[in-house]
């Protein structure tokens, strides 16, 4: 699938760990999903999401936004849209690198597992000549460059962040995503607080190709209006899409 990105303003992040509303026909007016947690994911519950998410919108695009290479196979492959990798920069090594190391390293050791092929391997580690199919499995990753701007949170817990960026370190990160890392997407995560516009300011100005992410504490129109008006281009609501359906209704631009 092709994303069209200028045509992306509203995304809605799925915890699968969580339970889902009962009636998810609020995502007709989202322009994607984001599937994916810190707590308590597991493949299993990540399938049952995506499959549901499907059966009630099915044109609409799913990512897997895997936090563990275990959470990753030939299934959920198949049925998300996109693998969408976060790289956090305000994060330990583990958490920029080392994931992406930990997901091509389980494709090197379980390649029929993860791609669904039979591939010659060498010792532990994939062949040479299984390296096509590798790349096919790349096409289909997306990479995330993401800061994460919430000290309290599971999210800066888990990732390993033990200091918020500055406005002119997140315009740095959005520089370096979008001319040196290449990603498709740059995400300003405040995860269940509110930021406010001003890191969405000093990151959208360096931003043309890479689509930028705002998320956290959106919870009103007003609070999706002023982050959109600031620059972002989309914006990612997560909590009131679980714990507040209507809520959530008022979150999408009209």
């Amino acid at each position: 699938m092709d994303i069209d990105w200028d045509g992306i303003t509203h995304v809605t992040k799925v915890d699968p760990a969580k339970p889902l509303p009962s009636d998810l026909g609020a995502l007709e007016g989202t322009d994607l999903v984001l599937v994916g947690g810190s707590d308590d994911v597991t493949e299993t519950n990540t399938l049952e999401a995506i499959a549901a998410i499907d059966d009630a919108v099915p044109s609409l695009p799913v990512f897997q936004e895997p936090y563990s290479s275990s959470h990753v196979s030939k299934s959920t492959i198949e049925a998300a849209d996109y693998l969408s990798v976060p790289a956090v920069y305000n994060g330990d090594r583990e958490h920029f690198v080392g994931k992406h190391v930990d997901l091509f390293t389980e494709v090197g050791r379980k390649p029929e597992a993860v791609l669904g092929a039979s591939l010659p391997v060498v010792g532990d580690l994939i062949s040479s000549k299984g390296a096509d199919a590798v790349a096919d499995l790349a096409t289909n990753v997306i990479g995330e460059g993401y800061v994460i701007q919430h000290l309290e949170s599971t999210a800066a817990a888990t990732s390993g962040v033990e200091a918020t960026y500055s406005p002119e370190q997140v315009a740095g990160a959005a520089l370096a995503t979008e001319t040196f890392y290449g990603f498709p997407i740059f995400y300003i995560e405040y995860s269940g607080t509110y930021g406010g516009p001003a890191d969405v300011e000093a990151a959208a100005r360096y931003l043309e190709e890479t689509a930028l992410f705002y998320g956290g504490g959106i919870d009103s129109r007003e609070k999706a209006t002023e982050i959109l008006e600031a620059g972002a281009d989309a914006i990612v609501v997560g909590d009131c899409f679980h714990d507040d359906p209507e809520t959530f209704l008022e979150t999408i631009p009209e």
